[in-house]
């Protein structure tokens, strides 16, 4: 009766552990989607921000939590998954207190930055504490459960996003986030486990270099459009990112025990699934940050309507590993990472042919199809990744694999927002293009009552977006032919065992 209720007791605490790291899970990645939605309500109201201020409101979260993913979860191997995670929850929850008094666009930035850096501290410790101490296939559900969680949180943002602008401002987005992450954090402290630490020194230099590498390099794709690519406003920072970043490399190399020592990517099951994991992300996110606009602009859709009508995608995510399950017994597990990259690439081509005439039905194939394609193939490349990394770094391995996926939700949203812009900016109507042209829909609107000359501003947007995600789909698509070179049959035993 004893072992009974141990075993009980072991499950239930299991479930309410998975339950905690997936709450907190779905708080730090839905709210890179959910502000997708608020992009409209922000651009037309008092903080009136440019379209690169628009990227860089979704952006800036994205980047630092991408380039601090894996120095938190080296800091939580080193000094205690349980309290990193909570640091992580708390500063998190200050970012959004921030946003949601923000007077002017730099502040809303600046909380958003400040919510990013708590959000790398959340991400790869919910991974690490769900795994730690799992036999393998205990671990390999674990994972599957993790990473499907991380997609579907994306929808879902968008869905309880789009609620509470409908029914509010978009500040009522950030006053709402504010009692679900203190509740998350005190679940945390209830029930998360307290691990084994791992001391080893830690030499930030590398975090620094790398963080700042990543910054300049979509500072100079966001400012593109506005200061032309030739100009040194934009090729200066590309090239102080690839200095920086060239600095980071030879920084890692150097130190004993680097954080993210470079040459991991010389094995080519990391290999593989970073450059898997960043591709997926990148088509994802790049769709993510047009959806909520095309919706509303194109399709005349309040912002909650267009969250509901992102729920398909939420269907296609949670199906996507089931569907994955099926096709390893005809492709094999390299295949069918491909088939998921493919079929990822297909969603995006439908999206790109969707104009403000076409039916939802069409638009909702296309973006069902994208997420469908992240749902296969995104839990093959994680445990591909995980494994062929030690027992001991758990953290840091989730920190490198959830690096590759933010990183490739960065600079999806940076090439999205750049590439829609200039093609916006280009096909504006006459009566407004010239100097001081409009960047933004909202800004486009406010000057002109003009019905025909409004839809002439959708079909500009909606042309800026067929470029972007066909861009994205040959991209993806390209990177699935690297992925099927690389991705080497020893990582497929290893995803087996």
């Amino acid at each position: 009766m004893s072992t009974v209720r141990t075993t009980a007791a072991r499950t239930t605490e299991a479930r309410t552990t998975t339950v905690a790291m997936c709450w907190c899970v779905t708080l730090v990645v839905g709210m890179v989607s959910a502000v997708n939605l608020a992009i409209p309500d922000v651009s037309a109201g008092e903080l009136r921000p440019t379209a690169q201020e628009v990227v860089w409101f979704v952006d800036g979260y994205v980047v630092l939590f991408a380039c601090l993913l894996v120095p938190a979860g080296a800091l939580a191997d080193r000094r205690g998954r349980k309290g990193i995670l909570m640091c992580g929850m708390g500063v998190f929850t200050l970012g959004a207190v921030v946003c949601a008094a923000a007077p002017h666009i730099s502040v809303l930035i600046a909380g958003r930055m400040i919510s990013g850096i708590g959000a790398a501290a959340v991400l790869p410790t919910t991974l690490a504490l769900l795994v730690d101490g799992l036999a393998d296939r205990a671990r390999r559900r674990a994972i599957a459960v993790w990473a499907s969680m991380t997609g579907l949180a994306a929808v879902l943002g968008n869905v309880g996003g789009g609620a509470a602008i409908q029914f509010g401002t978009w500040r009522t987005l950030f006053v709402c986030l504010v009692p679900a992450a203190l509740a998350a954090l005190v679940l945390v402290a209830a029930v998360a486990p307290t691990t084994r630490r791992h001391p080893r020194p830690i030499a930030p230099l590398g975090s620094v270099l790398l963080t700042a590498g990543f910054l300049a390099l979509l500072y100079g794709i966001v400012s593109g459009p506005q200061w032309g690519w030739s100009h040194p406003a934009v090729l200066g920072p590309l090239a102080a990112s690839v200095l920086l970043l060239a600095g980071w490399a030879r920084a890692e190399l150097r130190c004993r025990q680097p954080l993210l020592d470079p040459r991991l990517f010389a094995g080519p099951a990391v290999a593989a699934g970073a450059l898997g994991m960043a591709a997926l992300f990148t088509g994802m996110f790049g769709l993510f940050y047009l959806n909520g606009q095309y919706l509303q602009y194109a399709k005349g859709h309040g912002s909650f309507g267009a969250g509901v009508r992102l729920l398909p995608m939420a269907a296609a995510l949670l199906a996507g590993p089931r569907c994955g399950l099926l096709l390893e017994r005809v492709c094999g597990r390299r295949g069918t990472v491909v088939v998921g990259m493919l079929v990822l690439s297909c969603g995006l081509g439908a999206v790109s042919a969707a104009d403000s005439h076409t039916p939802y039905a069409l638009y909702a194939l296309g973006a069902v199809l994208t997420a469908l394609g992240c749902g296969i193939a995104t839990p093959l490349l994680s445990h591909a990744m995980m494994a062929a990394l030690p027992p001991d770094r758990a953290g840091a391995g989730s920190g490198l694999q959830s690096l590759a996926r933010e990183l490739g939700s960065a600079v999806g949203i940076a090439v999205t927002g750049t590439l829609t812009t200039a093609v916006f900016t280009a096909g504006l109507p006459l009566p407004l293009a010239g100097p001081g042209h409009p960047t933004t829909v909202a800004e486009a609107y406010a000057r002109t009552p003009d019905p025909h000359l409004r839809a002439a501003v959708v079909d500009a947007f909606t042309a800026g977006m067929h470029t972007a995600t066909l861009a994205l789909a040959c991209a993806v698509a390209a990177l699935a032919a690297v992925i099927a070179k690389w991705m080497p049959k020893e990582a497929e035993k290893a995803a087996g065992n």
